[in-house]
């Protein structure tokens, strides 16, 4: 039942080396995706993780998928949400409960016989001449392997690496965007009237209230290293049967004093966002002013060191468990708002080995890569193109705020965007793949290279499961014609090998012309209600 990102984990008795063809650093949807497009394309992949977890955040509570475009949506993704909906009894469904997307990506595994090795802590990267030979992890046993993809959400592989990176906001000049850096906008998700911010009404010298941060508004369009606010996207139920909010261990009702006194104003929105899945469930994200986003407790997750990160994951599980205790238990709120809180809780046939909360904390951007092409808002609303997609993004521009200060007086939000590109973009193979002079056998399909306005809507789950697959073709084609050598792959091999894949390269004229999933039905009609 204990919920935790890092601990201790016996080593082995001897050190051990293994062999692949391909070896894939994280158990995410993206990484499934590559190992299983590998394996379909004839090598020998392996999956190393980090955790337990298998899926991360499609199997991880984020079962209102955000999709985009679902035309533009093909492949092994595509045939995701097509294997979901058979389990369900309907063509394809793009809303799910977590235990069926864990089920169909563990029939995945199965059916491709492909070996996950769980509980392995990245400790060390052998480079020879530019290439990658091996990863070894914390408890003794390490992978060889012709080619690496990073697939996961921090890109640890990719940094450990030697790949260029940043963390953070660009500033609008750099790139010629409007979107990017400190960013003031966005009316869903801050606040709807004056609330003060300080710890006795009216006198800044008391200090600021737990959640706000001291650090300055910035001007807009400034570049800074502040990341996006993360949060668990919690499996939720209204059922007989629900199991209710745990209260954390180290339960603070200070924390939550800003948001007393927001209710108090007359504004209660925390339940806006919980959207409805199947058989009774509700996918809980964050909505408003004050929600699940930790906001501004996660700026040092992407470098930190894995015990820093436990501190940091740690305080994210107490926070959201005391926000939603504190909603249902805490007397000095109005009784509608506690029975409103106490009618949910968490769905008690999920998650079932960590007391129905998930296990994968929602890092919707850390580490971005930075190699020959970075995707930027340029991009994303059609103003320059590119002759290597391996894949299309579609969803909106989306970042969530990354820091919660004071301004005028009055506590404000920053850092929401939500600009919807005028369709669906492609994305470039340079942008998966590392400069040839930093790492010649690594594919990056989560942490692309991508400014961080463009990111926010490359980082959505199909659009990773799409690169994945993508990733997983490149690097077999690497094998097979370029020794190794990622930045060799022939694109027009690799458009052709895509192609056969059913991956979606450009937006179909008309959409449904062709058959992007790759022999399986074609009726895609279906959709859960």
């Amino acid at each position: 039942m204990t919920l935790r990102y890092y601990y201790p984990v016996q080593a082995l008795h001897e050190k051990e080396e293994l062999a692949f063809d391909i070896c894939v650093y994280g158990a995410t949807a993206c990484g499934i995706a590559a190992a299983v497009q590998a394996a379909k394309s004839g090598k020998k992949s392996v999956i190393v993780e980090f955790g337990k977890h298998i899926g991360g955040m499609t199997t991880g509570g984020l079962g209102a998928t955000d999709i985009g475009s679902e035309h533009v949506v093909g492949g092994l993704a595509r045939r995701f949400y097509m294997d979901i909906g058979r389990l369900y009894g309907i063509s394809e469904s793009w809303r799910f409960e977590p235990k069926t997307a864990s089920r169909v990506m563990k029939e995945w595994l199965r059916e491709y016989d492909i070996p996950v090795f769980t509980e392995h802590r990245l400790s060390q990267v052998e480079k020879k001449d530019g290439l990658i030979t091996s990863m070894s992890a914390e408890n003794g046993r390490s992978f060889r392997a012709s080619v690496f993809i990073d697939a996961t959400y921090e890109g640890d592989l990719m940094a450990m690496a030697g790949v260029s990176h940043i963390i953070g906001r660009e500033g609008n000049r750099l790139y010629g965007e409007h979107f990017n850096g400190v960013h003031f906008g966005g009316p869903h998700h801050n606040f709807r009237c004056f609330v003060d911010p300080y710890k006795k009404i009216g006198s800044p010298s008391s200090g600021l209230l737990m959640g706000i941060s001291g650090l300055p508004p910035g001007r807009q369009g400034d570049g800074d290293r502040l990341t996006q606010a993360y949060n668990f996207r919690l499996c939720v139920t209204r059922s007989k049967n629900k199991t209710s909010f745990p209260k954390p261990d180290d339960y603070n009702p200070e924390r939550y004093e800003l948001l007393r006194r927001y209710i108090d104003s007359g504004v209660f929105d925390i339940f806006n966002l919980t959207v409805p899945l199947p058989n009774g469930k509700y996918d809980h994200n964050n909505w408003g002013a004050i929600n699940s986003d930790n906001i501004g407790a996660n700026h040092e997750w992407p470098e930190g060191d894995y015990r820093l990160r436990e501190r940091i994951f740690q305080d994210h599980v107490n926070y959201q468990k005391g926000l939603f205790w504190f909603l249902a238990n805490d007397a000095r709120l109005p009784r509608e708002i506690r029975e409103a809180a106490s009618s949910w809780g968490l769905a008690p046939d999920e998650f079932t080995e960590t007391g129905n909360w998930p296990p994968q904390l929602y890092v919707r951007e850390a580490r971005r890569m930075v190699s020959d092409y970075v995707l930027t808002e340029e991009d994303a609303f059609g103003w320059r193109t590119v002759d290597d997609p391996v894949g299309m993004a579609s969803y909106t521009l989306d970042s969530h705020n990354c820091k919660r200060i004071v301004h005028n007086g009055r506590v404000v939000n920053e850092g929401n965007v939500e600009a919807v590109p005028l369709g669906p973009f492609p994305v470039p193979y340079r942008s998966i793949r590392p400069k040839r002079q930093e790492c010649a056998n690594l594919l990056v399909p989560v942490c692309i290279s991508a400014s961080h306005s463009a990111y926010g809507s490359v980082r959505m789950e199909p659009v990773l499961m799409i690169l994945g697959q993508s990733a997983g073709c490149a690097a077999s084609l690497a094998i097979d014609e370029a020794k190794g050598v990622v930045q060799d792959v022939s694109y027009v091999s690799l458009e052709k090998t895509l192609s056969k894949e059913g991956q979606v390269l450009e937006e179909p004229k008309f959409p449904g012309h062709r058959d992007i999933t790759n022999g399986l039905p074609r009726d895609m009609g279906g959709r859960m209600p």
